[in-house]
C-alpha cells in the first residue's frame, strides 16, 4: 500500500494570506473574527464573522485572461492557496499535468450570484450575460483551478455541508494509495455569502459575539470564509524528487449518521466509527494520540456529542490529550473547514505547537476535557487527528503522524 505524505499548503482565512501568518496567528491565539463588511447584515441577529480582510485578498495573475472576468471571490481563495501549496511543495508546471484535484465546496460563486441577482431586480430589463453566471455552481471552482494550473488528472468537488474538504482529503488519499496518480492537490473554498448568513441567523443557530466552543455559557457557531490547499503525494514520488514531507496523512475515516439534516447523533456512535476506522487504518492505538483537532463549532449539541464520541474512543487517555477548535479563531468556514483545520493539524505536527480554543471562561460540565483555554502550548507531537462532523450526519477523522 502506497504512503501518503503532504508535501505542500497554502492558505487564505481571517488570520493571514499564507500558512506562515496563520500559524502565528494560531501560536498567538489570535482572533480574526470581526464585523461583516461584505454586505449588510443589520437586520440580522448575529452581524459577525471571520471575513478574509480586503487587504488580504490578493489579485491573481491567471494564464488565462478571460477566467479573470468571472472569478468568484471562491475561486480567488482557492487560486492563492493552490499556487502557495504548489510553491511550498517545490513543484514546477510540467510535474503537474497528470496531478489530481479534489475540492470541497459548499458556497460556490452565490456571492456574486447574489449581486447578479439584486442589480436583475433593481433593473428587471439589464442584460445578464453568461459570465456573471458562469461561477455561481458548487463546482465552478475546481473548474477555474484546474484551468489555471493545467491539471488533467481525475477532478472532483465534493459538497457534503461541513465535512466536504476533510473528506475530499479523504478521496484524495485514496487516488493516491491506489494508484491513480501520484500527486493530487486537496483542500476547500468557501466565501461567505447573504443566503448562507440569513440562513444560519434564521436557524438561529449564530452566536452574536465570537464563538465560545465548549464553554458553559456558548450560544453557537460562528460563520467564517477561507481556503486550504494541501499537496499530497506518494512517498516514493516525493522521495525521488528530493520533496521533504510536512506530514504523512497516515488515516481516514468517513461514517454517515443517519439519523437527522442538522442534529448529530446524540450517541456519536457513526462519528465514533469513523474515528476508530482512521486509527485502525493508520495503525494507531487510542493511547498514542497526542493532539486533536476538534470540530468544535460552539453549538449546545455538537460540544457535549464530540467530547462523548472522544471519550469513546480513547478511553482514559481522553483525559491526557490536548484538544482545540480552530474556528474559535477563524469561524466555522463552512465548505473549507475540513482542510483549513487539517492545515492545522499538519502544522501543529511540524512545529510542536498545541493551538487553544479561545474564550473558554469556564467549561460545560458535559465538557470535561482539556481543550487548551486561553493560550496555545509547546508540546512534541506525534499523532494528530483532525475531526469534522457534517450536516446531513456525514463523519471525517483524518490522521496525520510525523514523517522521519
Amino acid at each position: 500500500m502506497r504512503r501518503v505524505v503532504v508535501t505542500g499548503a497554502g492558505t487564505i482565512n481571517a488570520l493571514g494570506g499564507d500558512w506562515r501568518t496563520f500559524l502565528a496567528g494560531l501560536t498567538d491565539g489570535r482572533s480574526g473574527i470581526g464585523p461583516v463588511t461584505l454586505f449588510d447584515t443589520s437586520d440580522h441577529r448575529c452581524r459577525i464573522a471571520g471575513e478574509v480582510p480586503r487587504a488580504t485578498l490578493p489579485h491573481p495573475e491567471l494564464r488565462h485572461p478571460p477566467t479573470a472576468r468571472r472569478l468568484s471571490r471562491s475561486d480567488v481563495f482557492a487560486i492563492h492557496a493552490a499556487t502557495e501549496a504548489i510553491r511550498e511543495a517545490g513543484l514546477e508546471a510540467r510535474e503537474l499535468g497528470g496531478a489530481g484535484l479534489v475540492l470541497g465546496a459548499t458556497v460556490g460563486g452565490m456571492l456574486h450570484a447574489e449581486e447578479v441577482a439584486f442589480r436583475h431586480l433593481s433593473a428587471p430589463t439589464a442584460r445578464v450575460r453568461p459570465r456573471d453566471v458562469a461561477g455561481f455552481p458548487v463546482w465552478a471552482t475546481a473548474h477555474v483551478l484546474a484551468q489555471e494550473l493545467r491539471l488533467h488528472g481525475p477532478r472532483l468537488t465534493v459538497s457534503t455541508a461541513c465535512t466536504s474538504s476533510a473528506i475530499a482529503l479523504a478521496l484524495a488519499a485514496d487516488m493516491i494509495r491506489t494508484g491513480r496518480c501520484p500527486i493530487v492537490l486537496a483542500g476547500g473554498s468557501d466565501s461567505l455569502c447573504r443566503t448562507t448568513f440569513a440562513g444560519f441567523n434564521a436557524l438561529q443557530a449564530l452566536d452574536p459575539e465570537p464563538c465560545r466552543p465548549f464553554d458553559r455559557d456558548r450560544h453557537g457557531l460562528t460563520l467564517g470564509e477561507g481556503a486550504a490547499v494541501l499537496v499530497l503525494e506518494d512517498a516514493d514520488h516525493a522521495r525521488a524528487r528530493g520533496a521533504a514531507p510536512w506530514a504523512a496523512l497516515a488515516g481516514c475515516g468517513l461514517t454517515t449518521d443517519a439519523y437527522h439534516m442538522t442534529a448529530p447523533r446524540p450517541d456519536g456512535a457513526a462519528a465514533i466509527a469513523a474515528f476508530r476506522t482512521a486509527l485502525a487504518a493508520s495503525g494507531t492505538p487510542p493511547n498514542a494520540v497526542d493532539y486533536i483537532n476538534a470540530h468544535g463549532t460552539g453549538t449546545p449539541a455538537n460540544d457535549v456529542v464530540e467530547t462523548r464520541i472522544i471519550k469513546a474512543v480513547l478511553g482514559a487517555h481522553a483525559s491526557h490529550v490536548p484538544i482545540s477548535s480552530t474556528k474559535s479563531m477563524i469561524g466555522h468556514c463552512l465548505g473549507s473547514a475540513g482542510a483549513i483545520e487539517a492545515l492545522t493539524s499538519v502544522l501543529a505536527l511540524r512545529h510542536d505547537l498545541v493551538p487553544p480554543t479561545l474564550r473558554l471562561a469556564q467549561a460545560d460540565p458535559q465538557c470535561d476535557l482539556d481543550y487548551v483555554p486561553g493560550a496555545s502550548r509547546h508540546r512534541s507531537l506525534g499523532t494528530v487527528v483532525s475531526n469534522s462532523y457534517g450536516f446531513g450526519g456525514t463523519n471525517s477523522s483524518l490522521v496525520f503522524a510525523r514523517t522521519t
